[in-house]
């Protein structure tokens, strides 16, 4: 088996965790499972946190990473750093997804939809239902719920408005990047609350965002693949979301299925308005024609 140092491939962490699988007793293999799901937490906490936080021995979280082929804890720390350090582009991350799946259309398709089974069960853990909740929570005594997703998770932030907007809540989506995003920025106000799509190391729109959030007194949520980021310290609920795989090509679909869970969850706070609301959107709907437009 390859060494951490001199592991050259897409994914180091998880070659490693496939390489070893026969050699982990299941207790092992569940101590490799969470660091897997949690890499950037695993690089602020020790044996003994680990342990507490899976809810095994600190002997078993010791072995399970010795049986990955380390010598301790801090050599897989160092590992995990470095690819999380290295920030790839699109293209690098494309390339790596393209060499593991080859030309076959089905290993494509599996990778995807294996990288969004592990992240929903993800989704699964009590730690991660909780937080959905406190989100709900928050948006029940908010007046109006305002989504700012840059780039690539602009249209999830405009789709999400529309839905939140169909059960009677008032929303906006913000899109804008750069100094485009200042007018909107300037419409925040007490009573809303902030919803933050963001991954990985702050950029300036979320944290110009963030602290107008805090100069107008309003909460911030944010929903992330990156729980211990400058954005999550910053933000007061932080919601996981995993996009996929390390180094490979970013997936975006459990970030969907997350604000559709609020969505539905909040939905279902008011029962009675919800209902209201979707039939004057059917009225509406019908007065213009039915349903003559792509959902």
């Amino acid at each position: 088996m390859p060494t951490p140092e001199n592991a050259q491939i897409a994914d180091r962490f998880a070659e490693l965790i496939r390489q070893s699988q026969d050699k982990l007793s299941p207790a092992e293999q569940r101590v490799v499972s969470f660091i897997d799901r949690n890499r950037a937490a695993a690089l602020a906490q020790s044996a003994s946190q680990l342990a507490a936080d899976i809810g095994t021995s600190n002997a078993t979280v010791v072995r399970a990473v010795q049986n990955l082929g380390f010598k301790g804890l801090a050599e897989l720390r160092r590992l995990i750093a470095t690819d999380i350090d290295r920030q790839p582009s699109s293209t690098e991350n494309m390339r790596r997804t393209l060499a593991q799946v080859g030309e076959s259309s089905e290993l494509a398709a599996t990778l995807v939809l294996e990288s969004h089974l592990k992240a929903l069960q993800a989704l699964q853990e009590p730690d991660a239902r909780t937080r959905l909740n406190q989100a709900v929570s928050c948006f029940a005594s908010s007046e109006r719920i305002v989504i700012l997703g840059i780039g690539r998770a602009g249209p999830i932030a405009s789709y999400v408005a529309v839905m939140f907007g169909r059960i009677g809540r008032r929303a906006r989506a913000f899109t804008a990047s750069g100094a485009g995003l200042a007018d909107d920025l300037l419409d925040l106000r007490r009573g809303d609350v902030l919803v933050l799509l963001a991954n990985g190391n702050p950029y300036k729109e979320a944290v110009t965002a963030i602290r107008q959030a805090r100069l107008v007194g309003i909460q911030v949520v944010l929903v992330t693949e990156s729980e211990t980021s400058k954005i999550a310290r910053r933000s007061d609920i932080v919601v996981p979301a995993p996009r996929g795989r390390t180094e490979h090509v970013s997936l975006h679909g459990t970030t969907m299925c997350v604000m559709e869970a609020l969505v539905t969850g909040l939905a279902a706070c008011d029962r009675d308005r919800t209902l209201l609301e979707l039939d004057r959107f059917e009225d509406l709907r019908t007065q213009l024609g039915g349903r003559d437009y792509v959902e």
